[in-house]
């Protein structure tokens, strides 16, 4: 959805942190934004089934800065293939180029590791890929590029060390190979995906 408002503001909206310095902020303010502060809290509670079925969604959406147009196509995806419509869902999105970025520590948000795709700095295989939906597979080597590996950015790299056991990062190559098909149960998003199939299947 390539959101380019105030991500601290929706972060708080959502319950989630997004970035960083989201996470950061959240740690001083738990509360939805606004300037009644601290009765936000209690909203949820408030909340009609409908409305919580659309603020998971968002909440999904937000995570992975998809489209809606982007999430409807991947439900229907998901809803189409065997299994459990749930989890298909969630795999679908976490093999995301620019997810699997994040996941293994080359980047420190979803904004920031769709950035590095757009500008060509991440090679999946050896070969430079610039689609940030672009779908890895088990095997997949993703790394950053040798010419951009000096850049600030890729100074920090790994990001995170708590790297998902479908991922195995190698620090020498500042790369990132995909063990085998991510579970849900090993996917670190913060939703309930069966509300989320809810408000798409009617």
């Amino acid at each position: 959805m390539k959101f380019t408002g105030a991500k601290v503001k929706l972060s708080r909206s959502l319950g989630i942190p997004i970035t960083p310095k989201a996470a950061k902020y959240m740690e001083r303010r738990p509360y939805g934004p606004g300037e009644h502060g601290p009765p936000h809290l209690s909203r949820r509670s408030k909340m009609s089934p409908y409305k919580q079925q659309l603020v998971e969604k968002q909440r999904l959406r937000a995570q992975y800065n998809v489209h809606e147009r982007q999430m409807v196509n991947y439900y229907k995806k998901a809803a189409h293939a065997p299994g459990n419509t749930g989890e298909n869902l969630v795999r679908l999105l976490e093999s995301r180029l620019d997810a699997t970025v994040v996941r293994g520590g080359l980047a420190g948000s979803i904004y920031a590791a769709r950035q590095f795709v757009n500008h060509g700095h991440i090679q999946v295989n050896g070969k430079r890929v610039n689609i940030p939906s672009y779908q890895v597979k088990v095997g997949d080597v993703i790394n950053v590029k040798d010419k951009s590996r000096k850049m600030l950015p890729f100074t920090q790299v790994p990001y995170t060390t708590n790297q998902p056991p479908y991922l195995d990062f190698e620090k020498a190559s500042c790369s990132v190979k995909v063990l085998s098909e991510p579970k849900r149960e090993e996917i670190p998003v913060v939703c309930e995906v069966p509300l989320v199939v809810e408000f798409y299947s009617k």
